[in-house]
């Protein structure tokens, strides 16, 4: 069965996410036995890689095909940039699946154009619950109000458990973008915010300041 979009139409980009490469791999390849498409590997680093990517697209092609792209976060910006307009504009026959250890290690402008596919150990039901237990921690802390946000942000006074809490936030909702009936806005707004913090507590902002702001700011 293909991956549908909040449409119902097939969507044309993933990211699968994880540290196992054959894993992703092996998803990748069950992701093209779901189209019906052959699949085509293409690293990307440098901008050369792209504009042999797009010679490549221009041709007429008339049986799908899923283009794969590991690690897209040692990509550069140039070449993600140059990149980024064969996600916006989709063609028909073409599927893009994308490997990256973790969402915050892709632009943010990649992201938010895949639909995300988290990897996860099969070979260890701990790692699973420990997943779940933080998505539901995540839920849970975003249906707080200001108040009972401030509360628990007071708690975090080291700055690695600050950046490791700011960066489950963010890759949490991430897997969100795609959800039906989410507020695309609002999410992606929120996602900002979260970011933006977690840029300013790696620069040594102070932690407590930047905590509470974010959860001030937080739609």
């Amino acid at each position: 069965m293909k991956a549908k979009s909040d449409t119902g139409d097939a969507m044309h980009a993933y990211l699968l996410v994880g540290n196992n490469s054959e894993e992703l791999k092996t998803k990748s390849e069950d992701l093209a036995k779901s189209f019906g498409a052959k699949i085509m590997e293409y690293p990307l680093e440098k901008i050369e890689d792209v504009r042999n990517l797009n010679n490549f697209l221009r041709l007429t092609i008339t049986e799908p095909t899923l283009i794969f792209v590991p690690n897209i976060n040692e990509a550069g910006t140039e070449a993600l940039n140059a990149f980024l307009k064969n996600l916006e504009e989709p063609q028909d026959n073409i599927y893009f699946v994308l490997t990256a250890p973790t969402i915050r290690k892709v632009l943010p402008t990649i992201v938010s154009r895949c639909q995300i596919i988290k990897s996860t150990n099969k070979q260890s039901a701990a790692s699973d619950d420990v997943n779940k237990s933080t998505n539901d921690e995540t839920e849970n802390f975003m249906k707080k109000t200001v108040a009972e946000k401030i509360i628990e942000t007071d708690k975090i006074k080291d700055r690695e458990i600050a950046i490791e809490f700011v960066t489950n936030l963010i890759d949490n909702l991430h897997t969100l973008i795609h959800t039906k009936g989410v507020d695309y806005k609002n999410l992606s707004e929120n996602l900002e915010i979260m970011t933006t913090t977690l840029n300013n507590l790696k620069k040594n902002g102070n932690v407590n300041l930047q905590l509470t702001n974010m959860v001030i700011s937080l739609i």
